[in-house]
């Protein structure tokens, strides 16, 4: 993964090349990761709006990322889950925030791909025409930022600006998980996009919850359990959604781990979140949930203190699988 300042540089610039002969041969679709969430919604957007050719698409709106298109009627194509037809004049494929093809929910087509990616595995196969970032950062959005400041500043408008600091400010648990990168990049969209950061804030936290999607949150916190895995304290439950409120709630009150586990139309996922001071100590969500894929099939992957898996495991063999892949993972002091 690049993180050298003259590393990057040259990743820019070998992806700005192969985007400047895409677009110039055809349409390039900027494809986002099927989950959905403002990270990968917002680079696509973002990315998009630097030049006409570029259409941002994907299988699903997260509920924050759906708010900012509605907000801003910002373009985006979402794509059926079964869709097959491509333009036939399709120039290339920019995938934004995904670690594999399956991640994208999509049969990608036979044509140049660019992977634009923070996470830290990796399952893409590719040929040679094909070009792949992959950045030691904490949000694909930070990517795509420094890709604009360098190469495209004309589309970094108050609105692209929204959508690149939403992804950053969501994929690091509110600057949690976040590094000098990240604050620096945020400190650049603020002043470029002239952000009233206050106001923004209050925008993308404003969230009305349903009488039922509340009391779906107050039975997942009822069914919460504690189950010690190796050296670590993992609290375990069930809810049909938001599930990620629900883990971050669970976070909250000391867990080392928190795994919430949703079965629907005969999928299981997984939603796992952990503190801080267990990423510190050595847990990897990610990496766990990627191992998860590995041992009982499905997709899963993520980041250090956020992740996730789906498949069509048994939901109590899925659950297992985390737990274990837990309770090996030593714990350094």
């Amino acid at each position: 993964m690049k993180s050298t300042e003259e590393g990057r540089a040259k990743d820019l610039d070998s992806f700005h090349s192969w985007l400047v002969k895409a677009v110039h041969n055809g349409p390039v679709a900027v494809v986002t990761g099927k989950n959905g969430d403002m990270d990968t919604v917002g680079s696509a957007i973002a990315l998009a709006a630097s030049h006409p050719r570029l259409m941002a698409c994907g299988l699903h709106l997260g509920r924050l990322a759906k708010k900012m298109v509605q907000h801003h009627q910002a373009p985006f194509r979402k794509l059926n889950p079964n869709h097959r037809s491509w333009p036939k004049d399709l120039a290339g494929v920019v995938v934004v925030d995904a670690a594999a093809e399956n991640q994208t929910g999509l049969n990608l087509p036979d044509v140049p791909k660019c992977i634009l990616d923070h996470h830290a595995t990796n399952e893409w196969e590719l040929d040679d025409e094909d070009l792949f970032l992959q950045w030691d950062v904490k949000a694909t959005t930070e990517l795509v930022s420094e890709y604009l400041f360098l190469h495209s500043t004309s589309a970094l408008t108050p609105q692209v600006c929204e959508f690149l600091i939403a992804g950053l400010i969501t994929d690091t648990g509110r600057f949690r998980h976040a590094n000098h990168t990240s604050f620096s990049t945020a400190g650049k969209l603020i002043h470029h996009g002239d952000i009233d950061y206050q106001s923004f804030i209050e925008f993308i936290e404003e969230e009305t919850i349903s009488p039922s999607e509340r009391g779906a949150i107050l039975r997942g916190m009822n069914r919460a359990e504690i189950t010690e895995a190796g050296p670590w304290c993992v609290v375990r439950t069930r809810c049909g959604t938001l599930e990620g409120k629900v883990a971050s709630l669970l976070v909250s009150i000391g867990a080392d781990a928190v795994v919430v586990t949703r079965q629907r139309d005969g999928e299981t996922r997984l939603t796992v979140r952990a503190p801080r001071s267990s990423v510190k100590q050595g847990i990897h969500l990610g990496n766990i949930m990627a191992d998860v894929a590995k041992k009982i099939g499905g997709d899963g992957g993520g980041h250090d203190g956020a992740a996730g898996w789906s498949g069509s495991a048994d939901p109590i063999a899925a659950e297992s699988a985390f737990i274990d892949a837990v309770a090996r993972t030593k714990r350094t002091e």
